[in-house]
């Protein structure tokens, strides 16, 4: 999605001289639904361990005191363990929006901007940052089959292709089609891949 930072005063399409994508990082429903679901069974397993261990029932709509412990509520202990820690991981990645950013031309400044969340620590913060002078084109990427891949690259003189879209479900592809028609007129460069 385009959002006009800074235009000139007729307020053209046009005139634009800033163009900002935001890029979803691992704020997407699909993450907030599994790090749920994963949280509410390894914490019922976690539960139902601890139930059969000390034959007091923790769990409200079943009765896990039944469990022998060594084995049934030891491996459930463990699961319960691992799926706590999945779910801990998945929390932790969605509070810190791992992936997410935003991709920025500016024409006045002649720069090109992609930032993107990182894990904490000194690569917290990626930049990459180029003159637009540098752009060579817009390439798409369309592949289709069991692993389908819809994406749009940037392709920088001596620096190979830099990836502009979201990592994860394939977006449409009259989407793909518009941000690399709309990126391409904006840089005035090629859109190479359709």
């Amino acid at each position: 999605m385009a959002v006009p930072l800074a235009s000139k005063p007729d307020n053209k399409p046009d005139n634009k001289l800033v163009l900002r994508q935001s890029v979803l990082g691992a704020r997407r429903p699909s993450n907030y639904f599994w790090a749920a679901a994963t949280t509410l069974g390894g914490v019922g397993f976690l539960l139902s361990s601890l139930s059969s261990y000390f034959k007091v029932n923790l769990l409200p709509f079943s009765d896990p005191t039944q469990l022998v412990f060594i084995p049934q509520g030891v491996a459930m202990g463990f699961y319960g363990i691992a799926g706590t820690l999945l779910a801990l991981y998945l929390w932790l990645i969605i509070a810190w929006d791992v992936g997410g950013g935003y991709n920025e031309f500016n024409r006045e400044t002649g720069q090109l901007t992609i930032f993107r969340w990182g894990f904490p620590g000194k690569n917290r913060k990626i930049e990459v940052t180029h003159p637009l002078t540098d752009v060579q084109s817009i390439r798409v990427e369309i592949r289709e089959g069991l692993n389908p891949r819809r994406a749009l690259y940037l392709r920088i003189k001596g620096k190979g292709d830099i990836p502009l879209t979201r990592v994860g479900q394939p977006i449409a592809l009259s989407e793909l089609e518009n941000q690399g028609a709309e990126l391409a007129r904006f840089l005035a460069v090629p859109l190479e891949g359709l």
